[in-house]
């Protein structure tokens, strides 16, 4: 399992949340989200400790917790959704191509 850590300044590293949360035990990886377009961070970040109960120790003393002048939030990361399953529905679509919108040409009488 992975935590959410969440409302983090936008210059916080890697080594910054490594370094806060191996006060509750061992970090085997951080990951910090970033936006595709701009590659500047989304203010978000997922932690993954050794156990379960150094994340419940981290979740516990952390969540709420002021850093960096921000309120962290940090929980349970939930199951990232399959992209099928993200909502807006299929956004293919409908039948909008061409199809003979008058005009016709004209044409001699036959």
């Amino acid at each position: 399992m992975s935590i959410y850590v969440g409302n983090l300044s936008y210059q916080v590293t890697p080594e910054d949340i490594t370094s806060v949360f191996a006060e509750y035990g061992t970090v085997k990886r951080v990951h910090l989200p970033t936006d595709r377009e701009t590659s500047r961070p989304r203010g978000f970040g997922f932690v993954e400790m050794s156990t379960d109960a150094e994340e419940d120790a981290a979740i516990a003393a952390l969540d709420g917790a002021e850093w960096m002048g921000r309120d962290l939030k940090v929980n349970k990361a939930k199951p990232r959704e399959d992209e099928d399953n993200r909502g807006g529905g299929n956004r293919g679509g409908g039948n909008r191509g061409g199809g003979n919108r008058g005009g016709g040409g004209g044409g001699g009488r036959y």
